[in-house]
């Protein structure tokens, strides 16, 4: 009678473990799967590869035995690789930031340029937890609590006639393996200021407060992660707004009284907009060409879901 040929097992054990890792996120919001998956996924290649390899040579050299035996290399590569998954996630601790690293610092900044009319504001984070919202008396004001060895956040600037032009980056960053980076920053923006804004996170979890702010150009691009963008309030100026994502879940908030629209594109994913009409390829609210306001957004995600949530729904709103 022959002998029956076991299936492999590494197809269970990779469903097992990202069903608990995504099970965990559900229990810790302060934990981002998608972060963690798509900086390190890699790693999964290598673990894999090496699982090839200690079957050929074992095959090779003991073929008796290696037809007997309940665990091959690739089942002991996808085992070793959630241990290590598993470990990082116990050591973890705050917004994202693994304990191991350097030395952690909280610092204040600001930036002020008097005399402007108009400015262009970029940040750039490379991967953490970033919130953003109005009410700074200063142009820009920022809180950050980083991991020394990520470097240092630091400001720009430049003034160009009546414009300003600020950036944000982090001086020699680099995120080290099983850390999220030690990232926390919270930042103000001046809500009288006519202002450009762009921001470019790689990893984390975005909430960006954007109603009361002066905005004309608004550009958002993540790598993985969830963002959420809330433009609800009673618009002032047209804003011409693109969010942009390559994995993980956006959710983006809008007003009731200011026309709205959304062209949305998913490419693996759901598109929810329950209070908004489907118009040829965009979604238009009720306001859409009768108030001398629009609102035109571009949300666009690789891998993951997007929510157009309305003011009445997400339960606040603001003024502009």
């Amino acid at each position: 009678m022959p002998e029956h040929r076991r299936g492999s097992l590494v197809g269970p054990v990779l469903l097992i473990a990202f069903g608990a890792l995504f099970l965990y996120s559900n229990f810790r919001t302060d934990f981002d799967p998608w972060w963690l998956l798509t900086r390190y996924w890699p790693l999964l290649l290598v673990f894999l590869g090496v699982g090839k390899l200690w079957d050929y040579y074992r095959q090779r050299n003991s073929p008796e035995q290696a037809q007997r035996r309940w665990l091959g290399g690739g089942e002991i590569a996808i085992i070793v690789l959630v241990l290590v998954v598993g470990a990082a996630i116990t050591f973890r601790h705050g917004h994202g930031r693994f304990i191991w690293g350097g030395h952690h610092i909280h610092d204040v900044q600001s930036v002020d340029l008097p005399g402007i009319e108009s400015a262009q504001v970029r940040v750039e984070m490379p991967a953490g937890y970033l919130k953003l919202s109005a009410g700074a008396d200063k142009l820009l004001e920022g809180t950050f609590d980083y991991d020394e060895s990520n470097g240092k956040p630091t400001f720009s600037h430049e003034i160009h006639g009546k414009q300003g032009q600020v950036t944000l980056t982090q001086e020699d960053s680099h995120i080290h393996f099983l850390r999220h980076g030690g990232n926390n920053w919270i930042l103000g923006l001046n809500k009288n200021l006519p202002m450009e804004l762009k921001i470019d996170m790689g990893a984390g979890r975005g909430d960006f407060q954007l109603s009361g702010l002066s905005l004309t150009k608004l550009d958002i691009q993540v790598g993985a992660g969830q963002i959420m963008v809330d433009l609800t309030g009673d618009w002032k100026k047209n804003l011409d707004a693109r969010i942009e994502g390559g994995v993980g879940q956006a959710i983006i908030r809008l007003p009731e009284t200011v026309g709205v629209r959304v062209h949305a594109t998913s490419g693996i994913g759901s598109i929810r907009a329950p209070d908004l009409q489907r118009q040829d390829d965009y979604y238009v609210n009720s306001a859409y060409g009768k108030s001398p306001v629009t609102l035109q957004v571009e949300v666009e995600k690789g891998i993951g879901a997007i929510q157009l949530v309305s003011e009445h729904r997400s339960g606040h709103s603001s003024e502009n």
